[in-house]
């Protein structure tokens, strides 16, 4: 990706205002970190401290992270569905919290009917236009 293209980028995460703070922060963890997996080049290099020593890279981007009700969080999941082209959308679902592994996991949302998916977030990532327009109205979460 060019320097052009991620001057137009950009990521935002949704979260369930209403879980508890360790959720809230699992969340936001586990969002964050699929984020940089799909965007490396989001995470800037290794850099020196003033005694010399290397400090890991950072994201060069700011990551709002944003409140919305579960509910909204559903409608949210199913409204980006259709710009998924343009748009890198990850999501965690409640799921996470009853499944010891992965492979539970996986077992848990082939098993579960879109309708009942629980969101406990939603990470979007993509041209600055589009994020936007799915989260210019919401606020950050404190």
């Amino acid at each position: 990706m060019t320097d052009t293209e991620t001057a137009d980028l950009k990521c935002a995460i949704v979260i369930d205002a209403n879980l508890p703070i360790g959720p809230i922060a699992n969340t936001a963890a586990v969002l964050a970190l699929s984020l940089g997996k799909a965007f490396p080049e989001l995470i800037g290099d290794a850099l020196p401290d003033h005694n010399g020593h290397l400090r890991a890279g950072i994201t060069t981007t700011a990551v709002p992270i944003l409140r919305a009700e579960g509910v909204r969080l559903r409608s949210l999941r199913e409204e980006l569905k259709e710009h998924e082209p343009q748009l890198t959308v990850i999501d965690l679902t409640s799921a996470t919290m009853t499944t010891k592994s992965y492979e539970a996991y996986a077992e848990k949302l082939l098993s579960t009917p879109i309708d009942e998916l629980e969101y406990l977030g939603v990470a979007l990532c993509g041209p600055k236009k589009i994020v936007n327009k799915f989260t210019g109205n919401l606020g950050l979460l404190r």
